[in-house]
């Protein structure tokens, strides 16, 4: 079964299944799906922020960032909110998390982005010829 056979939640589950060892352990950052014909063809994370200090790396504590649970949880509240998505097949669906420090908390934000072509439904809506005469 290809992708574009299985069902858009399916296919989130599946992206959110595959960036599981990327969101393990991310403070924060944001997923970005898009979408053609309600079909995945891109996906990936952005990772911010990687700190730097006095021109080194500062390496990021095992401890922090998203559990195993959360990322889980994650998961399941991508897929759920699918039912905010209306009546668009292209687009682009962005997810920013972030986990509070030190709270055990984290948070996100899901934005939808519909995409139209204009090229496909231009032709539908020419002006009709209005019968107009040249009265020369």
């Amino acid at each position: 079964m290809g992708l574009e056979e299985m069902p858009l939640a399916r296919q989130i589950d599946f992206v959110f299944r595959e960036l599981e060892d990327e969101l393990t352990h991310a403070m924060s950052g944001t997923v970005t799906i898009q979408i053609r014909n309600n079909t995945i063809g891109k996906f990936g994370i952005k990772h911010h922020p990687i700190e730097c200090r006095n021109g080194e790396l500062k390496k990021p504590e095992q401890s922090a960032g998203l559990t195993v649970p959360q990322v889980r949880a994650f998961r399941q509240m991508a897929v759920d909110a699918l039912k905010m998505k209306r009546n668009w097949t292209h687009g682009e669906i962005m997810y920013d998390f972030s986990v509070r420090p030190n709270a055990g908390t984290w948070s996100a934000s899901i934005q939808y982005e519909s995409n139209y072509n204009s090229a496909n439904w231009l032709f539908r809506y020419q002006p009709k010829n209005r019968g107009l005469r040249d009265t020369n």
